[in-house]
């Protein structure tokens, strides 16, 4: 099982492609520590299946008539735990920023190989984020820059940490980054779950570029 989780992970498919989203869950089957409960065409049928057994859903955006964002609203009301991961051939920057804001973990592009997806999995099960780099652009655009006086003052090793979590990287690869050890960025991070207010490291991207982007 690996390492970075202590149970079997359970994983629920929404796309409306039949043969990849059967071949994606014979792939995920193969890992010790990812278990596929079931998997769907509709927004629909994912929010009958969706329940506290539910860690993960790997969603596309496009489902026939319904969109991404629908299923994504209607998980707010049903007080789904888990995290949501977008799978996609490619969205706009637009959809990118509404789904980001709407909660996802994370938005990965179909074309890599099964090995990143499931890296991306236990990194959003972890609290991490996973956003390809070509919507962070569109995201930090999307933030209007607010008042100084209204937000907690960032140091330049917060501002910094930030950006780096926003690429995506892990505590190591932002040590090695900055030359510093593994403990002095969990250190970092613990500070600034603090100064806003958060506990994980998407709820860190969401506030980050919700209201803190003009000091980044």
């Amino acid at each position: 099982m690996n390492a970075t989780s202590d149970r079997v992970i359970k994983v629920l498919l929404v796309d409306d492609h039949a043969m990849f989203r059967e071949g994606l869950a014979r792939m995920l089957a193969t890992e010790q520590d990812l278990e596929v409960i079931g998997e769907v065409s509709s927004a629909a049928e994912a929010l009958s299946l969706l329940n506290s057994r539910t860690d993960v859903v790997l969603l596309d955006v496009d489902l026939g008539k319904e969109r991404a964002l629908e299923f994504v609203e209607h998980t707010k009301k049903t007080a789904f735990q888990g995290r949501i991961l977008i799978v996609t051939a490619g969205i706009s920057g637009r959809e990118a920023v509404q789904l980001v804001q709407a909660g996802v973990a994370g938005i990965l592009h179909k074309n890599h190989p099964t090995k990143v997806l499931c890296g991306a999995i236990r990194k959003v099960m972890a609290g991490e984020a996973c956003i390809e780099d070509e919507y962070l652009t569109a995201l930090f655009q999307s933030v209007d820059r607010a008042s100084t006086g209204l937000h907690p003052k960032f140091t330049e090793r917060d501002r910094v940490v930030v950006q780096h979590v926003l690429q995506g990287l892990t505590n190591r690869e932002i040590a090695e980054q900055l030359d510093i050890s593994e403990a002095a960025v969990k250190a970092s991070l613990r500070q600034l779950f603090e100064k806003l207010g958060v506990h994980t490291r998407a709820q860190l991207v969401k506030v980050a570029l919700e209201q803190y982007n003009g000091h980044l």
